[in-house]
């Protein structure tokens, strides 16, 4: 048995990738209970792994010795089950967006806090060598003061109304293509720039997935309190062009970019320094960072602190569109 017991909660999509990361550290985390309201789709995944089934996760929470939940669910169930996993005492791993409204989070920090569990928020691209090595050159001052970072994730996604599913109303996606894929600029964004958001506007479009409640595509501002301006794009309707950068930021005493692989570090005074990095499958190191802060009872890199905060930037971000405002980030 691994050294940390979980319980998969939702059997779709997303799970297969984090199916791969607990069989590379199948040593010391492995799920050993999978619930999933599709009692084929949680017989089958379950009887993949060698797992126990179940339809109703609250059953699974009180018949399984478990030490953790990690939660792929569609967006609008995510509180209900961090709730009811933090009462029943395990940790936590939730795919993105952590819940949907001021109100959710506001049970979900309370639920967390009350019970003492932690809490990780399964932002996977955290995790790719570019954003580790730029988070760790920024901080040392390579750029001497941060004016700028911007992110970028967009993708021409072949969606139609038969599979979009769940995505295509915003009751349950909690908007459109902002507060899903979006979510990854956003969380990258508010990690390189490293202080806490304060306010934040957004254009929002529905180039080409029209039959979307929501937005197919977004451009957004925030401002931070440390005076960095970030900007994202995102979209399901287009490639970027090619000279499209994956992050960059711009300082003081010059500006780093990357394509998600490299980056390149160039200063003012004419020094320019290319860092290749190997890519990582990015799931596979969040969830062996997952068991390392829980054997190691170490913070998280993203717990539901951030998860919040990237919640707010995208409440801010949709209210700014909907008033043709600049709307304040609350604190959640």
């Amino acid at each position: 048995m691994p050294q940390i017991k979980v319980g998969l909660i939702g059997a779709g999509g997303i799970a297969e990738a984090h199916l791969k990361g607990y069989r590379a550290h199948a040593a010391r985390i492995g799920v050993t209970a999978v619930a999933d309201a599709d009692a084929q789709v949680a017989a089958e995944r379950a009887g993949a792994i060698g797992a126990t089934p179940y339809t109703d996760y609250r059953r699974m929470l009180e018949d399984e010795e478990l030490d953790a939940v990690d939660i792929c669910l569609p967006h609008h169930l995510h509180r209900d089950a961090i709730v009811a996993a933090a009462e029943a005492g395990k940790h936590i791993l939730c795919e993105k967006p952590l819940c949907l409204t001021a109100e959710e989070a506001a049970d979900v920090k309370a639920a967390v806090s009350a019970a003492g569990v932690t809490l990780m928020c399964a932002h996977n691209q955290l995790f790719l060598p570019a954003v580790a090595e730029a988070k760790k050159l920024l901080e040392a001052g390579a750029i001497g003061t941060v004016y700028e970072v911007r992110t970028t994730d967009s993708f021409y996604n072949d969606f139609d109304p038969s599979t979009m599913g769940w995505r295509a109303s915003s009751a349950t996606s909690g908007g459109g293509e902002l507060i899903d894929t979006g979510y990854h600029p956003t969380y990258l964004l508010l990690h390189l720039a490293g202080g806490t958001p304060v306010e934040a506007t957004a254009m929002l479009s529905r180039h080409r997935l029209t039959f979307m409640e929501g937005e197919d595509s977004a451009q957004v501002l925030v401002r931070f309190d440390n005076g960095v301006v970030g900007q994202l794009a995102t979209s399901w309707a287009y490639q970027p062009a090619a000279s499209t950068e994956r992050f960059s930021a711009v300082g003081e005493l010059g500006a780093l970019h990357s394509d998600g692989n490299s980056i390149t570090l160039r200063l003012r005074a004419g020094d320019v320094t290319t860092i290749e990095l190997e890519p990582v499958d990015t799931f596979v190191a969040e969830i062996g960072h997952f068991a390392d802060s829980l054997l190691g009872r170490t913070r998280p890199l993203h717990t539901e602190e951030e998860g919040i905060a990237v919640l707010g930037i995208l409440l801010a971000a949709y209210e700014g569109e909907r008033t043709k405002t600049i709307a304040p980030v609350l604190s959640l």
